[in-house]
């Protein structure tokens, strides 16, 4: 039988998979702390200086300035303020490098390995790294820290989302993209809410990384990913996977006997090498504009949530508010992406343009209209929508690729999503320039992605390719020519 068969028989969202996806779901809550960490790490609390002028020096500076008493930082401890301010949003630039990095290895590596390897690897250092973060006895070990976690972070957080993916039937997909990408917003609000009742910040570090010993000792119990065994030749091997899924199910006598996968016949073959994103031409296009897609959806997201520290009102408020936003977003998107009139194309390009909107007209509105009229709300609104986007980006990336580069296509994407990430603690410091101009940046690449989303082919209820010869069968080949038939009938 057919993998998705199988899927069908052995239950595509039964218990086994529940207790899965709901182990792997959960895993963001720690992901989410260590990627928010630096917004309370690195606040900035009140202070003033007495004297008239500025010290050149830190030494000197530490001498005659004095911060509110309210919560502890690394502007606290190591003076990064006036000349040494840059230093907090570098060590924010320096963990979303590492995660560019952790998707450029990663991907490939949990393709040719792996997953559950790869990703036990990767959740083993974040954790370690985590620790040392916590007790770095100055900026420059923390600096370091924050770059080695954010390179395990961002490849164990990519290799779990795919796990949470393969261990369901397709039809689920949408489901456990939604509901990992949920997690990950609560995992921000439940950040601000460990933040205000410790302003300890080297405590803070510890508490929020001490989660991943308890997911790295489970972990161990997970299964390897039926669909990588099978796209990797590896049948017998994916079907005792699939009867062990199918046990936990209650169907404790289900036979189970797979076909080859066509695309493993050759094992010279390089299909899941990166090389071929851009050697095959439909998967080079698809990646190139995903690619913008994933870096506006990543500098919009991540922008709007660090512009959280520059706004005023109480911090750890605004730090959950802007995680709590995204909520709202996860049933907007279950509804619209498995419509037949909307689907992941359409539903995606309208959350993009929304939120570019609504960063844009934020420059219309005084700060002082009022919270139903102000920039804050819309701002909110833009977090919303884009937030929206980014979860059926997820969702939608995994549907357009092969199952023999899907984690080396998400990883690809991610990889220019974490340029946008770099980025975005900068440009909320733009303000200085004009108070317009962070919003009016977030707002023309929200858009501008939104349209380029309308180039991409729709995925809903059309089958997932296991190999790249099976972009060229004839399922795929039927609904290209369909569409060609239908162009001409209209034109």
């Amino acid at each position: 039988m057919e993998l998705d068969e199988a899927f069908g028989s052995v239950g595509e969202f039964g218990r086994s998979q529940k207790r899965l996806t709901a182990f792997l779901v959960l895993l963001q809550v720690y992901v989410a702390c260590q990627s928010m960490l630096i917004v309370l790490v690195g606040a900035v609390p009140e202070y003033h200086i007495d004297q008239g002028e500025i010290p050149d020096s830190t030494e000197e500076l530490a001498r005659h300035v004095h911060f509110a008493d309210n919560f502890t930082s690394i502007a606290t401890e190591w003076y990064l303020i006036k000349h040494e301010a840059y230093k907090v949003n570098l060590a924010s630039s320096l963990y979303f490098a590492g995660l560019l990095i952790g998707n450029i290895f990663f991907g490939p590596l949990s393709d040719k390995l792996g997953r559950k390897p790869v990703y036990m690897s990767g959740l083993f250092f974040d954790v370690i790294f985590g620790y040392v973060t916590a007790f770095a006895p100055s900026y420059e070990i923390f600096a370091m820290s924050r770059f080695i976690v954010g390179i395990m972070n961002g490849g164990m957080s990519l290799v779990s989302f795919v796990l949470t993916q393969e261990y369901v039937g397709k039809s689920y997909w949408a489901l456990t993209g939604s509901l990992t990408n949920l997690t990950f917003a609560v995992g921000i609000a439940v950040y601000a809410f460990l933040g205000y009742y410790i302003r300890e910040w080297r405590f803070l570090a510890f508490v929020s990384n001490s989660p991943g010993v308890f997911f790295f000792l489970l972990s161990f119990m997970l299964p390897e990913s039926p669909r990588w065994l099978y796209s990797q030749g590896n049948t017998a091997e994916a079907e005792d996977v699939l009867r062990y899924l199918a046990c936990c199910n209650g169907k404790e006598r289900l036979t189970i006997k797979l076909k080859p996968c066509a695309g493993t016949m050759k094992k010279n073959d390089s299909a899941s090498g990166v090389l071929n994103l851009v050697k095959h031409p439909v998967l080079r296009w698809r990646t190139i504009i995903l690619m913008y897609i994933w870096y506006v959806c990543s500098l919009v997201y991540y922008g709007l949530t660090f512009n959280a520290g520059e706004l005023g009102g109480n911090l750890y408020l605004n730090v959950a508010l802007y995680g709590l936003i995204e909520v709202p977003a996860f049933p907007l998107c279950m509804f619209f992406i498995e419509k037949s009139w909307s689907g992941r194309r359409k539903t995606t390009t309208y959350f993009l343009i929304f939120a570019g909107f609504a960063c844009i007209f934020t420059m219309f509105l005084p700060e002082n209209s009022g919270f139903f009229f102000s920039p804050t709300l819309l701002a909110l609104c833009g977090k919303l929508t884009v937030s929206a986007a980014f979860n059926i980006v997820y969702i939608y990336t995994s549907e357009l690729y092969p199952t023999v580069v899907r984690n080396a296509g998400l990883g690809v994407c991610s990889m220019t999503c974490r340029f946008g990430g770099v980025l975005a603690p900068f440009v909320p410091s733009m303000k200085t320039l004009n108070p317009s101009v962070p919003f009016m940046v977030f707002g023309i690449s929200g858009v501008s992605a939104g349209f380029l989303t309308l180039l991409l082919p729709e995925t809903l209820n059309k089958p997932i390719a296991e190999s790249i010869e099976d972009l060229q069968g004839p399922v795929y080949q039927m609904l290209k020519n369909k569409k060609v038939n239908q162009l001409e009938e209209n034109t």
